[in-house]
């Protein structure tokens, strides 16, 4: 038998670069090395199935509309050794890879990514429209059928929460943002939140101007219930206080929303302050092993393709062998040359799924505090130093020959429009490696023996090979390079929160969102964790967001490279290549290039007979 290679698309939307999926990355090759989301809302990935023994063919991009019958079966999968943290995956501490494998499965919305990165209505569960070009309106109508597992039917009521968590004018005392969400678009662009029966199952959103992401800003919902129900409202006061905009009731609903749904690690929450309305429901969670979703007997539509999905916490070093020691059935290893080897020798009993994923790899500096915070010549003479074509060279290209040197953010090297944006916003300052013009600018700077802290998630031994690279040569150019790779970098509390680094190496794994980097770039966004600021790029996003023209967009995102450049917000590297491999027993396992990967369709998997 011959090994089946199965390839994610890669194609990215000509006018969009990445939606932004997380920001707790970890170890291996996305979101779990450190992939994060960004401004992206919901449940933006999903199902799609075909058959038995992989004959859906990459072409095939979204859901199937197959009938499934769940199997009392098991299917454990691994995308890294990263801790699940919470069932509200929509902080800025938990809105990552890791956390939204899992969410993503609870929790159901009104579309999702297919493998061709395009977004695709979830017409199962709802619809939606424009109904008004002036002002821009839009109509959302949820499935009559849809309900939290606890029988609750879902309503307006959950949207207006959804809106409110992301709305950064409902602010506290000391006037910073009731809700810790990880994105405040929603509620700058739609100003007066969902108009609708609160009960019903149609509402309206009206725009301030056209948005040119409208259709990926309302996804899926928390239970307002639940949070009305533990902060001591009804369900129609927590409503009212959020169109009133009434601060001060809102408080106990906002500090529930933050914080009552995170446990420690193998504790779960109450399960009745868990419902969910997707196939899935959590039901178990070992520390530092694995969490389990099982089947959602009240699930209102088409069941699960098997009963459980066991998310194990395994190391991508590791695993190949426990892919081969039956411990896992379906992993997302760190694509390495030695893994596509060790797949390949498994050839009777694994597909190997491979392609370039919608997730790049990127040096940021802290500009909170720290060496490089002040000083643009020194993060110059450190971007002169990184040897970016090397580490592409020893690390990436035995995996993909045809990998590059990433110059851009927001298009990747695959992008039909990447040259064209590379060649009018980058002179190429950085291509070949200046030591000695680098030291020149340390000792003007008297800053020879600088501690230059380079953090990431760890273990991750491709990162630290990169941060080894970059050691030899800056070291030489008077910088002290410093490994701070480690389990809890990214976690809660972690140096990248605390702001304990110079430099962060990590990885954003993206889709095909038009505004993919204002949650990032933007000053006092979420997801601009170093506090870079600078009012072109601000304006340049807000000009983005509200132009449909691609022409129109192409130069706005020169003009935001252009800025990213001349300031050096960060340093990227490279486009990752993708590996997966899955039981060659497990049909309709298919990978794809945006956030979730080869689990975005796992409601759809199921073992042969």
């Amino acid at each position: 038998m011959k090994l089946r290679k199965l390839s994610a698309a890669t194609a990215l939307m000509a006018t969009g670069a990445l939606v932004l999926s997380g920001c707790t990355p970890g170890g291996g090759n996305g979101d779990a090395d450190g992939e994060g989301n960004g401004d992206s809302n919901g449940s933006t990935d999903a199902m799609s199935a075909e058959g038995q023994q992989f004959t859906t063919e990459p072409e095939d991009t979204g859901k199937a509309d197959t009938d499934l019958e769940t199997m009392d079966d098991e299917i454990s999968v691994s995308i890294g050794e990263t801790e699940f943290i919470s069932y509200n995956g929509f902080t800025p501490e938990t809105y990552s890879t890791y956390n939204s494998v899992v969410v993503n499965r609870v929790l159901e919305g009104f579309g999702y990514w297919g493998t061709d990165n395009v977004w695709y209505a979830n017409e199962d569960f709802g619809s939606y429209e424009v109904i008004s070009e002036d002002p821009f309106t839009v109509e959302y109508t949820i499935g009559e059928d849809v309900s939290w597992s606890d029988g609750t039917p879902v309503t307006v009521a959950d949207y207006v929460l959804d809106w409110a968590y992301q709305n950064a004018e409902l602010t506290n005392a000391d006037g910073d943002p009731l809700f810790n969400g990880i994105s405040q678009t929603y509620g700058e662009r739609v100003l007066e939140g969902p108009q609708g029966d609160p009960e019903g199952k149609t509402f309206t959103i009206e725009y301030t101007e056209p948005y040119a992401d409208w259709e990926i800003l309302v996804g899926s919902a928390l239970p307002a219930h639940v949070v009305a129900e533990q902060s001591d409202m009804e369900l129609d006061e927590l409503v009212t206080a959020v169109r009133e905009a009434d601060t001060e009731a809102l408080e106990p609903a906002a500090e529930f929303w933050n914080e009552g749904w995170f446990t420690d690690p193998g504790t779960l929450p109450d399960e009745e302050l868990m419902p969910v309305t997707g196939p899935y429901k959590i039901d178990n969670w070992q520390a530092g092993e694995s969490l389990t979703v099982s089947a959602n007997e009240e699930y209102w539509g088409t069941g699960p393709g098997t009963d459980r999905i066991v998310f194990r916490f395994v190391n991508d070093g590791q695993h190949v062998q426990a892919l081969e020691n039956g411990d896992l059935n379906i992993a997302r290893p760190q694509a390495t040359v030695d893994t596509r080897g060790q797949l390949e020798r498994l050839e009777d009993q694994f597909v190997l799924h491979e392609g370039e994923a919608a997730t790049w790899e990127h040096l940021d500096f802290n500009f909170n505090d720290g060496a490089f915070s002040e000083s643009l010549e020194l993060r110059e003479a450190f971007a002169m130093c990184v040897p970016r074509q090397q580490i592409v060279s020893n690390l990436i290209e035995p995996v993909n020959p045809e990998a590059s040197v990433l110059n851009a953010r927001e298009s990747l090297s695959f992008d039909e429009n990447y040259e064209e944006i590379v060649s009018e916003s980058y002179d190429g300052a950085y291509d070949e490696v200046d030591v000695e013009g680098a030291r020149e600018i340390v000792e003007a700077e008297d800053a020879v023996g600088t501690e230059v802290r380079i953090g990431y998630a760890g273990p991750n031994p491709r990162r630290t090979d990169t941060v080894a690279e970059i050691k030899a040569s800056c070291d030489e150019a008077g910088f002290e390079i410093i490994d701070e790779g480690g389990e809890d970098f990214f976690a809660p509390g972690g140096a990248l929160e605390t702001g304990d680094y110079e430099v962060a190496l990590f990885a954003w794994a993206g889709s095909g969102q038009i505004v993919s980097g204002q949650n990032i770039y933007s000053t006092d966004r979420p997801q601009n964790y170093g506090g870079y600021s600078n009012e072109t790029v601000d304006d340049l996003f807000n000009q983005l967001a509200t132009t449909e023209d691609a022409d129109e967009q192409q130069e706005i995102i020169v003009g935001i490279e252009q800025e990213l450049w001349a300031d050096l917000f960060g340093i990227p590297l490279y486009v990752h290549p993708q590996l997966s491999g899955s039981d060659i027993t497990i049909s309709n396992v298919r990978d794809t290039a945006s956030q979730d990967q080869i689990v975005w369709n796992a409601e759809q998997w199921q073992r042969a007979e």
